[in-house]
């Protein structure tokens, strides 16, 4: 059996994930990475991914205010050896993973999927409890 790209994380993944986004966050919240890039902007942990391997990790970040992602990340990028050490005095793992960093765009699709459910041909489907299934009316 091979495990292949579409495969559901193990619990293991899940928990080092879990951990490793919090001592992110922890991190980034205590305000410990001192570069222009975030300056004044708050930057929130989403999620971490973690390979099958633990070796890598591919951490999802959002800006609050929807301010742009690029300088952000670029200033993450240059700074994920840092962050890298500051983890692993927080988690206790064997390996730290090798950490890159992107921009999570579920709340940019959030935001679409509810202005379509507001869309008035939408709620129209929606909202109508007197149609049938196949499109006819109710008798």
């Amino acid at each position: 059996m091979t495990k292949g790209p579409d495969k559901a994380p193990s619990q293991r993944q899940l928990r080092v994930g879990e951990e490793l986004r919090h001592a992110l966050a922890w991190v980034l919240e205590r305000g410990e990475v001192h570069d222009p890039g975030l300056h004044g902007l708050p930057v929130t942990v989403t999620e971490v991914s973690v390979s099958p391997d633990l070796r890598n990790a591919t951490v999802f970040v959002v800006s609050l205010g929807g301010k742009d992602m690029g300088d952000a990340l670029d200033a993450l990028g240059r700074a994920k050896s840092f962050l890298k050490h500051r983890v692993a005095l927080k988690v206790n793992l064997r390996y730290v993973p090798n950490l890159s960093f992107r921009a999570d765009s579920g709340f940019d699709n959030a935001g679409h999927i509810e202005t379509l459910l507001k869309d008035p041909h939408v709620i129209q489907d929606l909202g109508n409890p007197d149609t049938d299934e196949d499109g006819g009316h109710g008798a």
